[in-house]
């Protein structure tokens, strides 16, 4: 079938785009959206994706505000209608990579909002993401990260916060190919050779996206258990990469080597505080200090894995005819937890790892910005650096 995408000279493959040269279930192309500010205390995020060969699309809308988690979720079959819009949400992009809308109407979880949200600086494009396993390539895809300002409204029971570019920053991500296997879609394991590691496994993820009046930047580390930097069979597989900007393309400083000292609140993997030192190409240094505001939020009730929908299901699968909707509330404020998703399935010790931080930034010539950034931690499995297991 033609789709509105269909009008433009950009197809790939002898089909219309709503046909995929993959039939992998787990191909996906979508959205990440994060709205924040380190003086409200308050993080909105928000997905959209879609999933061609399950023709369905699906996504959420949460906000996480002293510890409260609010989470609303989206879904409907995709070639019904070709358009990023799934019942009382939309997507709008007025201007690629300059201007895009993300509206959230009046619906039942009283969370409603529009937020336009603007680039600050150019769209980074990371290297190529690809794991396998036994062969097969797992995850085989593209992403590209930028930083951004954000203006609008928040509304949750009533309540409106503005949204104000002075001190409201904004990140986000389009990814696209094969992502990794996600339950309930995910083949059985009983059925398959047992698995087979191979190469390098990653232990540590620590990514941030920032912005601080002028400056804006990405940039993503990437360690195997020992603390190394080297390619890893991993999703997240590039050892370093990123990019400060001042202005949209007044000075660009590419980013090419990190250290980092991170402090985690004691006992647990959650973190307490950071120090990013990063080198750019002309070899001038660059400190980082990253504050966590607040508890992170949990990234369990947006819809990804098998059991995060009410019937048991994810993004991926079918919730009935029409635009499903359902949302939830929780107290996030204590972490780690345990979490019982709605299949059953208990998460136990769970924290969140996605931060709300204050970064504050010197330049090597002695410039300093004091701003917001997202940041994410992730602590798989051990990791000796900090003396994890």
């Amino acid at each position: 079938m033609l789709s509105p995408y269909d009008e433009l000279p950009v197809h790939q493959t002898p089909y219309p785009l709503s046909v995929v040269a993959n039939t992998d279930n787990g191909f996906d192309d979508g959205y990440f959206f994060g709205a924040f500010s380190a003086e409200e205390s308050m993080f909105c995020f928000s997905g959209l994706r879609i999933n061609p060969n399950t023709d369905m699309v699906g996504g959420y809308l949460g906000v996480m505000h002293n510890g409260i988690q609010r989470t609303v979720r989206f879904s409907r079959t995709w070639r019904q209608l070709c358009e990023t819009t799934v019942g009382p949400f939309r997507l709008d992009i007025i201007e690629p990579y300059r201007h895009l809308r993300i509206t959230l109407a009046e619906n039942e979880s009283n969370l409603s909002c529009e937020l336009n949200w603007r680039g600050s600086a150019p769209a980074f494009l990371e290297a190529h993401h690809l794991a396998t396993h036994r062969g097969r390539p797992t995850t085989d895809q593209s992403r590209y990260a930028q930083p951004g300002v954000v203006d609008g409204w928040i509304e949750i029971d009533g309540k409106r916060t503005e949204v104000d570019p002075s001190h409201w920053y904004g990140s986000r991500d389009h990814s696209w190919g094969v992502y990794f296997d996600r339950p309930p879609l995910a083949a059985d394991p009983k059925w398959l050779p047992p698995h087979e590691p191979s190469g390098i496994p990653r232990a540590l993820r620590f990514w941030t996206l920032f912005g601080a009046g002028d400056l804006a930047g990405f940039y993503a580390i990437h360690e195997d258990p020992e603390g190394r930097q080297v390619p890893m069979n991993d999703t997240f597989g590039t050892p370093f990469e990123g990019q400060f900007s001042i202005g949209w393309d007044k000075e660009v400083y590419p980013l090419v080597a990190a250290q980092h000292d991170l402090r985690l609140v004691p006992g647990t993997r959650l973190l307490a505080g950071a120090t990013i030192t990063l080198t750019d190409s002309d070899g001038g240094i660059w400190t980082q200090k990253v504050e966590p505001v607040g508890p992170p939020w949990v990234t369990s009730t947006i819809g990804y894995q098998g059991g995060s929908w009410k019937d048991g299901g994810s993004m991926r699968t079918y919730h009935g005819p029409g635009v499903s909707l359902e949302w939830d509330e929780f107290d996030f404020g204590t972490q780690p937890f345990d979490h019982v998703r709605y299949d059953g399935t208990i998460q136990p010790g769970l924290h969140g790892k996605e931060y709300l931080s204050r970064v504050t930034t010197t330049a090597p010539d002695g410039r300093q910005w004091v701003g917001a950034g997202h940041t994410e931690l992730f602590l798989d499995g051990p990791y000796l650096p900090l003396g994890l297991q």
